[in-house]
């Protein structure tokens, strides 16, 4: 693909505005920079700035107010995530991938995907799980949760966190339709327009898309092998003063890599001294063969708060999640779960509540670990023969980090792979700062189909 040519002073001036409108970082009715403050700033004349804005006023996006300045003009446009991120292809953006994994046929190969394969989710034991439900009294069919959620599945949840060292109460655990909509309403609750969230770097894509959703400013802290960089994230801290700092503790997401005590501790120091929170996303923790530091656990739920869910284990089809938190934080956040959504899906609840408690999922969990360690071994060895190098061994879970010679671009390596019929997850859409190009993210459990090594092999080329 050619490159684009660069723009000029006064085409970038005024690229610059328009994008911040779609972003809405200038919002209807704001007044932009004087001619002479925007000249000033980029350090180019006048005329330069004059003659952006003219074309600017042309395409109806400012307007102009004599003896009072410009202003940005119109009514408030529809939300543009894709302005709000580093300019990446459409055909390998994060929520094309997103898009694709849901969408692509049942004959596709999907070794970026995010999800485990349908063959490996327990279909018989969620069937019967319904009809358990189904049976059940009529009100669970029919009403309304109660605010917090189901209240035998808030106290096994409590129980079950305990065991990986996190305390809480059944009160302190709120029920939630998903992870996601945990991390969304975390996001409302904690979050104003501007505040600045860091992020690992790379971390799951929809990390990104969910807190630009919210006009904040993401930050993308450098990870390695044993965790976030401890300098950049110090440095990160002081500088930006950022509301809280999302991350995975156990089987982080797209590495697959865990944090040691010492750097869990190391973290926690951190965030404390500059008065920032942490959101731990405890998503794969069930997966891990043996349960690594838990930044809540060591923390105790003052300073962080810990989201997890069901769906990388037991089914997305019918997603549950739960919001381990403070105390003196539960109603406000019950509040704005209802104000937006009325409460959660009671059949989800009741569904994982029964399977978690007669075994079903215990049993299913230990199975899929002990699946996903020879798929994780074999795949290693298969990706490291079409010439990919690990960036660090996981413990478990389902991902690969994978490095592609340098100067490989893995986009158009994804791209190829499209023409296929495979879906690949290039490094690029999980990095903040545009990153990590040359890395492919692997789900091991797509991995062992035969043909899928194949392809790869002819794309690498």
């Amino acid at each position: 693909m050619a490159l684009a040519e660069p723009l000029g002073r006064t085409d970038s001036i005024a690229a610059d505005i328009r994008d911040r409108i779609a972003a809405r970082a200038l919002m209807p009715g704001a007044r932009i920079p004087s001619v002479r403050a925007h000249a000033e700033a980029m350090g180019v004349s006048k005329s330069t700035v004059v003659e952006a804005y003219e074309r600017l006023a042309a395409e109806g996006a400012i307007v102009s107010r004599p003896g009072s300045g410009f202003y940005v003009a119109g009514k408030t446009r529809p939300l543009c995530l894709k302005a709000m991120g580093p300019e990446l292809d459409r055909a390998v953006d994060p929520l094309w991938l997103a898009r694709q994994s849901a969408l692509v046929g049942p004959r596709a190969m999907q070794p970026g995907a995010g999800n485990l394969p349908e063959s490996w989710l327990p279909e018989a034991t969620v069937r019967r799980g319904l009809r358990a439900v189904a049976r059940a009294e009529t009100a669970v069919l029919t009403r309304y949760d109660q605010p917090g959620g189901y209240p035998p599945l808030r106290a096994l949840i409590a129980r079950r966190i305990a065991e990986k060292g996190v305390i809480a109460e059944p009160d302190q655990i709120v029920i939630v339709d998903s992870a996601t909509q945990a991390l969304d309403l975390i996001a409302r609750f904690l979050l104003q327009p501007g505040d600045t969230v860091l992020v690992d770097d790379p971390c799951y894509f929809n990390f990104m898309a969910l807190l630009r959703a919210q006009r904040v400013r993401v930050v993308g802290v450098p990870m390695t092998p044993d965790g976030p960089d401890l300098a950049v994230l110090a440095s990160l801290l002081a500088e930006h003063r950022p509301r809280f700092y999302l991350t995975n503790s156990a089987l982080q997401n797209p590495t697959g890599t865990s944090l040691a005590p010492a750097m869990a501790h190391r973290i926690l120091r951190l965030c404390e001294a500059q008065d920032t929170l942490i959101v731990e996303d405890e998503i794969f923790g069930d997966l891990e063969p043996e349960a690594a530091p838990r930044l809540a656990g060591y923390d105790g739920l003052e300073r962080v708060i810990q989201i997890g869910g069901f769906s990388k284990t037991l089914t997305a089809a019918a997603r549950c999640g739960w919001i381990a938190l403070r105390p003196d934080w539960v109603d406000s956040l019950i509040d704005l779960k209802l104000a937006l959504s009325l409460g959660n899906g009671h059949v989800a609840a009741a569904l994982a509540h029964g399977l978690l408690t007669d075994g079903s999922y215990r049993r299913t969990v230990a199975e899929t670990r002990r699946r996903l360690a020879g798929a994780m071994a074999q795949s290693a060895r298969d990706l490291s023969a079409c010439g990919l190098r690990i960036w660090a061994e996981p413990r478990g879970g389902y991902f690969l980090w994978m490095r592609l010679d340098e100067g490989r671009d893995a986009a158009e390596v994804a791209r190829r792979a499209l023409a296929r019929q495979m879906l690949l997850a290039p490094g690029v859409v999980f990095s903040p700062s545009g990153g990590w190009r040359n890395f492919l993210r692997f789900n091991v459990g797509h991995c062992a189909e035969p043909r899928v090594m194949e392809a790869l092999r002819a794309v690498l080329g």
